[in-house]
């Protein structure tokens, strides 16, 4: 009988021990790892029904690349740039990448706070600006 080893937790939600992007110690993670071109190709489609028109589009490394790539195709020439990461935790990552420019922003999930020019789709109760 064939035996299958499983390299990798292919789950969106993983309970553990996990130290976040931000440095903080969490329970639990969201790994945005798992999403297929499929989901990310979806999850723009949400975020263009909720976003303004916008310009360039720029992921924050490493999680934002996907998503990134998955919005421009709807992007405008005239429009804002657009920053966009798979979780924001303090939203720190944002303002990195954001370096002080007029920028908006969207993150597929806000498990902690977020800057106020972010739109996150989907966040956890008690988050926010």
């Amino acid at each position: 009988a064939a035996s299958v080893v499983r390299f990798w937790n292919m789950n969106l939600f993983q309970l553990g021990s996990f130290v976040l992007h931000s440095g903080s110690p969490s329970s639990w993670k969201i790994d945005c790892d798992v999403l297929s071109q499929k989901d990310w190709q979806a999850l723009a489609i949400i975020a263009r029904e909720f976003l303004p028109d916008y310009g360039p589009v720029e992921g924050v490394p490493r999680g934002g690349l996907l998503f990134a790539d998955a919005l421009r195709q709807y992007s405008t020439p005239d429009g804002p740039l657009l920053i966009v990461d798979d979780v924001a935790s303090t939203g720190r990552s944002m303002e990195i990448q954001r370096a002080g420019r007029e920028a908006i922003g969207c993150v597929v999930f806000a498990r902690g706070n977020y800057p106020w020019w972010v739109l996150p789709l989907f966040r956890m109760p008690g988050t926010g600006v």
